[in-house]
């Protein structure tokens, strides 16, 4: 196992950009007991999102992936992607979801030994990451095969039904219910009255997707039934149903933490490998 801490010159955001990097290597000199043979080939490539006020550091941390790295034959690159929600930032001339599902990816494989197979790349995330883990995945089937998504700040339906103009606030309240001003919202996702039905809203990209019929990532969606974007999650898990987009979820107890996180990337690979026992809704 190694894990590397990569700064590489970004042709999307035009500047030096950090990723931490945990990429199988080696092995045991003696065979385990029980243990399976080591997969032979390319590795898998998952790219992996942190959460708002997050940076690429967070993943390794907070998680165990050394060790999922190696279980699952899989390089999982961690970008930091400031606080964009891993969307386009035009006016700043910041391409995240280019960066994400183009550069990395591309970056990826020309250093290590990775698969340039769709259904050998993944993308997930926490919170933040979670809702550019399932806008970029359901936007660009062509590159993912499949999502991760924890605790994902699903909050586009909330932010379509504000004003297009930035209001004043009540002290200590951001808009959009998570403690930043409409101003930064409005930056990140567009005016509030063009959400609905653009590339930014997850239910038109899911509505999209199934109406194309054309291939599908695989899905894992999880939130905790104390986090507070539960009910976000909930809505959004329903409308999958409603349209048609196969996915598995599952709620539990759990808040936003580390403990729940590291508990379905966990969960989450292994029923990608079908080692999980799940049922999709």
């Amino acid at each position: 196992m190694a894990v590397f801490q990569i700064s590489f010159y970004s042709t999307s955001l035009h500047r030096n950009t950090d990723v931490t990097a945990v990429v199988p290597a080696g092995g045991p000199v003696f065979p385990i007991p029980g243990q399976e043979a080591a997969p032979k080939g390319p590795l898998r490539l998952l790219i992996l999102l942190h959460g708002y006020s997050g940076y690429h550091a967070d993943w390794l941390r907070g998680s165990s992936l050394d060790q999922l790295a190696t279980m699952h034959h899989m390089a999982i690159f961690c970008p930091s992607c400031e606080n964009s929600f891993y969307i386009d930032d035009v006016k700043r001339d910041a391409f995240y979801e280019q960066y994400i599902c183009k550069e990395i990816p591309k970056f990826a494989r020309e250093v290590f030994h990775i698969s340039d197979k769709v259904e050998d790349t993944f993308i997930g995330g926490l919170s933040m990451g979670g809702y550019g883990a399932i806008r970029n995945g359901l936007k660009n089937p062509d590159v993912f095969g499949g999502i991760l998504a924890f605790s994902s700040a699903v909050i586009t339906d909330g932010l379509s039904h504000m004003p297009d103009e930035p209001q004043p606030a009540p002290a200590g309240q951001g808009g959009g219910g998570m403690g930043m001003s409409m101003s930064y919202f409005i930056h990140t996702f567009g005016k509030p009255s063009q959400i609905e039905g653009s590339d930014v809203d997850p239910k038109a990209l899911a509505r999209k997707l199934v109406e194309s019929g054309g291939p599908r990532p695989k899905f894992y969606m999880a939130c905790g039934s104390e986090d507070f974007l539960i009910e976000n999650n909930r809505a959004l898990h329903n409308y999958f149903v409603e349209v048609g987009l196969e996915h598995y979820y599952v709620e539990g107890h759990g808040t936003h933490s580390w403990e729940y996180w590291n508990k379905h990337i966990t969960d989450s690979l292994n029923w990608i490998d079908g080692k999980l026992e799940t049922k999709s809704e």
